[in-house]
């Protein structure tokens, strides 16, 4: 079925639902993997809807399946669920209930968004030509939910998806305008522990001990120029020393010096380098001391990286759903990280950001994602449930034109 009919239109018809929907979820925050309140809200939006419901065993995760009339493909549209473990400083009438967590990342308004999406698509099965999977995912705060839903096999219940697609709020940018990039989309994140091993001693007495506190800033500049000095520029990587502890007194020389590190980068190759050049130079340095030194590395979540031509339809069908300027093309990634990449790694497909700016604040100056102040325009949110039913439409009724060519 083509298009005809004014997607934008119905999802502000269906906006009271999809705002108590938001500030019901958002009034009762969970975290990680298990989120059975949650759950329950989704369950009972997705009521009376006639979708093939697959639960996830090992997380409070959904796959609902809308099945069209006529054969065609299947794309899965997906929206997060959990909150982060931190206090809501807003003020909002519906603000959380819970101490020390807060929907502060907008997975409230995108489970909300995607189940109103439902309800859309639902509205027009009849000439649907193709599927629809709904996925409704927990612990993408660093859990991994995306991952255990795929290994678990979840999403490919009564079929595999041949597209994904996934959206994120941005109260950073003009509510209601849709942003996105082929390629890189968000950097990959991994943690490196790392622990100086000298000897300790007195502070009177120094050549007595083995001090690993100047290592450990020595190390610190190391790493810096291994950044500007051994990676190429052209897949960058950004590497940031967040903790260094060591010692208990002012007068004691530690034994240890033990050192926290992010590492953020764009490709696989650049992430093994990366970890190479580290532990290599960590190790050394210690040595050229005379210490030893240990390195912990903790592989986070990869690269976000979008397929091109469906960078394209994303384009294509906002454009045509809702005007010029409804989609806007990113310059640059984003450093931050996101487990749709884990999805992404497996079926073609993008991730975009929706502007959520507050009413009256100048996008620049608002509270970004994770900040206890963080608000939105629950207005956009109309535009990202009218998104979510308008990519799918145009990928069921006309696939990505060129074909799928790969993660750019």
């Amino acid at each position: 079925m083509e298009t005809n009919i004014d997607l934008l239109a119905e999802a502000k018809q269906l906006q009271a639902q999809t705002v108590a929907m938001r500030r019901r979820i958002h009034q009762l925050p969970e975290l990680g993997n298990d989120l059975p309140e949650t759950k329950q809200v989704v369950m009972e939006a997705l009521a009376g809807l006639e979708l093939e419901i697959v639960e996830s065993k090992q997380t409070s995760g959904i796959v609902a399946t809308l099945r069209g009339d006529l054969p065609g493909p299947t794309i899965l549209l997906r929206g997060d669920m959990d909150a982060l473990p931190m206090s809501e400083e807003t003020g909002l009438d519906f603000a959380s209930a819970i101490d020390g967590r807060m929907h502060s990342c907008g997975h409230d308004a995108h489970t909300s968004m995607l189940a109103t999406a439902a309800h859309m698509l639902y509205g027009h099965r009849a000439g649907l030509k193709g599927n629809v999977k709904f996925m409704f995912q927990p612990g993408e705060e660093g859990y991994k939910g995306a991952k255990i839903m795929l290994d678990e096999g979840v999403l490919a219940v009564g079929g595999e998806p041949d597209a994904v697609f996934g959206l994120h709020v941005d109260p950073r940018r003009s509510a209601g305008v849709i942003g996105g990039r082929e390629g890189n989309a968000m950097a990959a994140a991994d943690s490196y522990e790392i622990k100086i091993i000298g000897t300790g001693g007195h502070g009177a007495r120094p050549h007595d001990g083995n001090d690993p506190v100047p290592v450990a800033c020595h190390l610190v500049t190391a790493l810096q120029t291994m950044v500007t000095r051994r990676i190429n520029v052209w897949d960058p990587i950004v590497l940031t020393v967040g903790v260094i502890k060591a010692g208990t007194a002012r007068n004691i020389i530690p034994e240890f010096a033990d050192m926290a590190v992010t590492l953020r980068s764009f490709s696989e190759e650049a992430r093994d380098l990366a970890e190479r050049l580290i532990t290599n130079m960590a190790e050394k340095t210690a040595e050229a001391h005379g210490m030893t030194a240990e390195v912990k590395v903790t592989r986070g979540y990869p690269p976000t990286i979008n397929n091109g031509g469906f960078v394209d339809l994303v384009e294509t069908a906002l454009t045509k759903n809702f005007g010029q300027g409804a989609f806007a093309r990113d310059a640059h990634p984003r450093m931050g990280f996101e487990d749709f990449s884990f999805i992404l790694q497996r079926y073609p497909g993008a991730f975009v950001f929706l502007g959520t700016a507050p009413k009256g604040v100048n996008p620049l100056e608002a509270a970004g994602n994770h900040s206890p102040y963080m608000e939105i325009d629950e207005d956009a949110m109309a535009n990202g449930a009218a998104a979510h039913a308008a990519v799918a439409f145009e990928f069921l009724n006309h696939g990505m034109g060129g074909g799928v060519d790969g993660a750019d």
